[in-house]
């Protein structure tokens, strides 16, 4: 089962509503579900929750390094409560896939991810979960660092936001450790469909006519 749900992010007002942060986005929407609040612990360089779930203790963890040291805060927790790389779940960004949707993986490489590779050099391994929230991709590397620290579009804000609420129903899945259940939930899990426009009375529903 998963015992410690990560969210990557950067600390301060002026990263809260960047790309970037939505693996924060991710644990304070699972920390509202859990009715838990996070709170400073300076010895997991982070915040931190703690919840019971059937009787079992799950920690949630937003470390407050800035993303390329994410790693020292996860390991500082994982380790004091002797937590497996394989019980850790890690939520980022991922730039591969578009916003509303979310993919589940298990191990792998970090993809150029700095909170990611911080965390592979402090764990240790690489063989640890990881949920990949879309937030798409700018089309030009060159634009990557600049992308991830801006503020999504409103679509977009709305699509990641959809997408987290859709994922946490895959919550008990994952803290049962039934991890292909829930990565059969999260795949399969699709955006709304858009609701056609309403037709205004007496509009014609054929083609125009040639003139």
């Amino acid at each position: 089962m998963i015992k410690l749900f990560v969210g990557l992010g950067n600390p301060g007002l002026e990263y809260e509503a960047t790309r970037h942060n939505a693996g924060f986005w991710w644990i304070d929407a699972l920390a509202r579900d859990l009715k838990v609040s996070l709170a400073p612990e300076r010895s997991y360089h982070g915040l931190a929750a703690r919840a019971n779930v059937h009787g079992q203790p799950v920690w949630l963890l937003e470390p407050q390094t800035f993303m390329n040291l994410s790693g020292k805060s996860v390991s500082a927790l994982a380790r004091f409560f002797k937590i497996e790389p394989q019980e850790i779940l890690v939520v980022h960004d991922e730039l591969d896939v578009v916003p509303g949707q979310v993919k589940l993986k298990f191990g792998g490489s970090h993809a150029g991810h700095n909170g990611l590779r911080d965390i592979h050099a402090q764990l240790g391994t690489a063989d640890y979960w990881r949920l990949r929230i879309g937030i798409g991709h700018p089309g030009v590397k060159a634009e990557v660092v600049n992308w991830v620290l801006k503020k999504p579009l409103k679509e977009q804000r709305e699509a990641i936001d959809d997408a987290i609420v859709r994922t946490l129903h895959a919550v008990p899945a994952l803290l049962a450790g039934e991890m292909e259940k829930a990565t059969l939930q999260i795949h399969t899990s699709k955006p709304p469909r858009p609701k056609p426009p309403r037709r205004e009375p007496g509009e014609g529903g054929g083609e125009p006519a040639a003139p």
